[in-house]
């Protein structure tokens, strides 16, 4: 059964940072590239960071701006999000997922499955 699970999340004041952690189980991520997505209250999912399997590179938001960092763990099978620097508006659901594309132009998702997500709260 393939599933992802977020965590790492919680409440934390504007400047301050946050690691968020995801554990897949029924595929490897070092067959994927992966990536970490948000969807804010009201708002549509967008895409944060994402890592290609290619070769690595890493492409993000615009809005990321060198805060995030995204990294992998493959012999534990874990994906990173390291933040840095949050804003009141990096308030959100954050998700990880695989993708079949992750390039400056094109990100594309390869399921439909969505882990949970972790709540992250930051305060003014």
């Amino acid at each position: 059964e393939v599933q992802l699970v977020e965590s790492g999340g919680g409440l934390v004041q504007a400047g301050g940072s946050l690691r968020l952690s995801c554990v897949a189980s029924g595929f490897t991520f070092d067959d994927y590239s992966v990536g970490w997505f948000r969807q804010a209250p009201g708002k549509e999912r967008e895409g944060v960071l994402c890592t290609s399997k290619i070769d690595g590179s890493t492409y993000h938001a615009d809005f990321v701006k060198g805060r995030f960092t995204i990294s992998k763990d493959n012999a534990k099978n874990l994906v990173y999000l390291q933040m840095d620097s949050l804003k009141p508006e990096d308030t959100a659901v954050y998700y990880c997922q695989t993708l079949t594309y992750c390039s400056a132009n094109r990100w594309e998702v390869s399921s439909d499955y969505w882990g949970q997500g972790t709540q992250v709260t930051v305060s003014s």
